[in-house]
């Protein structure tokens, strides 16, 4: 049978040829690639906390910079529309209202405020600088410095489609939240491609959580409940089975965050403690907004400065207020208002909380009073397993 002679050079001519075009297709599909990897336009920022743990002063932080669409809790119409649901049950509708603000879809709100409504009508719209400033309000520049008392007076009356019409104007968006007890509710969030989150868990040392706390007991009693699924009932927690459940989240998501975490959290996940951020403000600041990607401004630091170096520790009416306060007495004032014996009982039901964020314990009523011993300790990363762990009754 007759062999077909190729001579040489025509086949390395062919392979030459394939070879570029196998290249070319490959240099096209990694444009493609990359081209679809794209961060969104948005950076996405979830301060995760838990009641009076300081998260409205570090929402101001944030709210307060010019680039910052912040909202704060805006769950609480959730947790309002659905109190006789237990925690856990809302997590879901939780976490989908919150992928919707983050993606400026305020028609989310549809559900919970199904009448004609004004910015006023969402939950403390005021602490949001964004939403007393152009294009939200006229009456603010996004430079300037806002206070909830005159955007109440100023800014209530403007229409709620203005909140979507601002958000869509800003390069970050930033919600603070109190209604997340488990880190694993937001992978969903944490893998959007249409998402850039990142999270910075706010914690603070229980013991001071509590003494905070206590100046709120009937605004805490709703929400109380829902922590507890008492189907509604309203709970003043003395018994601190709420604050039970507040530390043994820290401590789940803390430790789903540090040890072993899945790669979609790498860079992604900040612990920011508050006794740490009232000690070095500006320091502590820096490094958050480092995370975020946002620069500090000169009249950011001034303001800064002003809010962290006032005097006392605020008064009770102001508990759920930003004024400038001494922020490290109020750091250290549980030390002084809460009886030892209330002190112990804390330590029993949220040890394993104290202990991994890095807190001391203390053995007597001459320790707890004696503020030159620090009970502040080095962060540090902690083996603690909260499974290890059993509170006493």
């Amino acid at each position: 049978m007759a062999r077909i002679r190729i001579p040489s050079t025509i086949i390395i001519l062919f392979v030459m040829v394939q070879t570029g075009f196998l290249l070319f297709m490959y240099a096209r599909y990694s444009s493609f690639m990359s081209q679809s990897e794209e961060k969104p336009s948005q950076v996405h920022v979830l301060i995760l906390s838990s009641w009076r743990s300081g998260s409205s002063f570090v929402g101001q932080l944030f709210s307060q910079h010019p680039s910052v669409f912040y909202l704060m809790e805006p769950a609480w119409h959730v947790w309002v529309t659905m109190y006789q649901n237990s925690a856990k049950v809302l997590h879901m509708a939780v976490r989908d209202l919150v992928r919707s603000v983050f993606l400026c879809d305020m028609s989310v709100f549809d559900a919970y405020m199904p009448w004609k409504r004004n910015l006023s009508d969402l939950f403390q719209w005021a602490v949001s600088r964004a939403l007393c400033s152009a294009p939200a309000c006229d009456s603010f520049q996004r430079t300037d410095i806002t206070s909830e008392m005159a955007c109440k007076t100023l800014c209530g009356r403007y229409p709620f489609s203005k909140v979507e019409e601002a958000c869509k104007t800003y390069s970050h968006v930033v919600i603070k939240e109190v209604r997340f007890f488990d880190l694993k509710v937001l992978y969903p969030l944490l893998t959007d491609p249409s998402l850039n989150l990142k999270i910075i868990h706010l914690v603070r040392d229980p013991r001071a959580v509590v003494k905070s706390r206590e100046q709120s007991v009937k605004a805490l009693a709703r929400d109380n409940g829902i922590v507890l699924s008492t189907n509604g009932t309203k709970v003043e927690d003395s018994k601190y089975r709420v604050m039970q459940e507040i530390c043994r989240s820290h401590v789940q998501i803390y430790e789903t965050a540090t040890l072993k975490p899945p790669n979609f959290l790498k860079d992604r996940y900040l612990l920011i403690r508050f006794e740490d951020l009232v000690r070095d403000p500006l320091s502590e600041i820096k490094e958050m907004y480092k995370f975020a990607d946002l620069s500090l401004t000169p009249t950011l630091k001034s303001w800064i400065y002003n809010i962290t170096h006032g005097q006392g520790s605020g008064k009770k009416k102001e508990a759920f207020q930003i004024t400038s306060r001494d922020a490290v007495s109020v750091s250290q004032a549980w030390r002084n208002v809460l009886s030892f014996q209330k002190i112990k009982k804390i330590q029993e039901v949220c040890k394993g909380a104290i202990n991994m964020l890095g807190y001391q314990l203390v053995d007597s009523e001459k320790e707890q009073r004696d503020l030159s011993l620090d009970l502040v300790l080095p962060r540090r990363q902690n083996q603690f397993s909260w499974s290890s762990f059993n509170p006493k009754h």
